[in-house]
């Protein structure tokens, strides 16, 4: 470990990072939206999802609307991309298990879309941990059609 006295551009520099690094972290979770997840009565994923997206710096509120498959349709999900739960965040519809850092890529980006969505309930994706993590795609799907967003393995871009 260098001292103040013995340190080189590259400690010094690394040092700079990392109080960077430790202050900007605070300060990004503060500026994240807040995301409502509305999701189906008694499901255990969603609520793991939930806290997936709290422990990346969320503010996350959880309801149980009534009409869950009429809120996806007034949101623009595609029937084939609908899952158990939904998010809204900054305008986007977030469906199924999405990643929390595609979320925040989708919100850096600010591509014009409805949303993202995850197809299915892929082991070891955010809320379905457990199990031999598999690759998993991530779809941007809008007026405008879809894309693949990414693809993913757990909660790590692949």
């Amino acid at each position: 470990m260098p001292t103040l006295g013995n340190l080189t551009r590259r400690s010094a520099l690394g040092l700079v990072a990392g109080v960077t690094l430790v202050i900007g972290s605070p300060a990004r979770a503060a500026q994240l939206p807040p995301i409502k997840v509305s999701r189906d009565t008694g499901c255990q994923c969603c609520g793991k999802w939930a806290a997936h997206l709290e422990a990346a710096g969320f503010a996350v509120t959880i309801t149980e609307p009534a009409d869950l498959p009429g809120l996806k349709q007034r949101l623009g999900v595609p029937s084939d991309l609908a899952a158990c739960h939904t998010g809204e965040v900054a305008g986007y519809v977030i469906e199924g298990h999405v990643p929390a850092i595609a979320i925040k890529r989708l919100l850096d980006s600010k591509l014009k879309a409805t949303g993202l969505a995850v197809v299915g309930m892929p082991v070891g994706s955010p809320g379905m941990e457990g199990g031999t993590p598999v690759v998993y795609e991530v779809t941007l799907f809008g007026s405008d059609g879809r894309s693949p967003f990414g693809k993913y393995r757990g909660a790590e871009q692949a």
